[in-house]
């Protein structure tokens, strides 16, 4: 009985001994299997690693070409940017000098318009006087044996009406200094010439001598202080002669040079 116990266990061991060696043997060609079927995946995801790599060194070599230009893009666009604010700097500076200058024009303008306008106030409130006048297309005049006023008859400038030809007297209607001139035509032999009276004062004595008939001129002139209402007229002294004709020979004229 003892020995068929044993017997059954030796067949036991046998068997599993055996079924052991079976799985053992089932693994080792299943393992083998899977690594046969492995190892060219793994090839081929290396192949495919290294074609990636490829590429991917490709366009990083591209990327940085590309970043080296737009880095000189960059460049040349802060170099223009420079000159741009130096020139946007210097057209202030230029703009600040022109609105200054425009200013001081501004400014002497406004001084040019007052004073302008000052100076037509002026002119307007300034009295105008201003006259000339010839003395007559008679032909001679003297000598006669009294001074006589002479009295320039033809009037061709009477601005402010302060020579009245009837009398022969100019009239200063403003206080001021005046400019008075008269020229003298003598026609025959003998004395030619005026006397120049301020009111009842004698200013002024022309004279000339003439040896001999023919016309001959001299001309005179004086600047005088006068009050409103002094009167300024020429004689013709007795014994002298003078001249005129159409020709306006002798005459007389005289303006306001400024009041006072």
């Amino acid at each position: 009985m003892r020995a068929v116990v044993v017997g059954l266990l030796l067949l036991g061991l046998c068997g599993s001994g055996a079924q052991g060696e079976v799985q053992e043997t089932e693994t080792r060609d299943a393992g083998e299997e899977t690594t046969k079927q492995t190892t060219p995946d793994i090839w081929a995801e290396v192949r495919a690693l290294r074609d990636m790599v490829v590429e991917l060194k490709v366009e990083l070599r591209n990327v940085e070409a590309t970043v080296k230009d737009s880095e000189s893009q960059v460049d040349e666009l802060k170099v223009e940017l420079i000159v741009t604010k130096m020139q946007v700097e210097q057209l202030h500076r230029e703009t600040s000098d022109l609105q200054t200058r425009l200013s001081s024009s501004e400014t002497e303008l406004l001084l040019s318009k007052s004073r302008i306008e000052q100076l037509e106030r002026e002119n307007t409130e300034k009295p105008k006087v201003a006259f000339y006048t010839a003395l007559t297309d008679a032909g001679q005049v003297g000598p006669f044996n009294t001074d006589i006023t002479l009295k320039y008859s033809k009037v061709f400038t009477n601005i402010g009406d302060a020579y009245s030809p009837h009398s022969g007297f100019f009239t200063a209607p403003v206080r001021g200094v005046y400019y008075l001139q008269f020229t003298v035509c003598g026609n025959q032999a003998g004395h030619m010439g005026v006397n120049v009276y301020k009111n009842s004062q004698r200013i002024m004595y022309n004279v000339e001598w003439k040896e001999e008939a023919g016309v001959e001129h001299f001309t005179n002139s004086v600047v005088l202080e006068l009050m409103a209402g002094d009167e300024i007229h020429l004689l013709l002294p007795s014994g002298y002669s003078l001249y005129d004709d159409s020709s306006n020979r002798s005459t007389f004229s005289g303006a306001l040079l400024f009041t006072l």
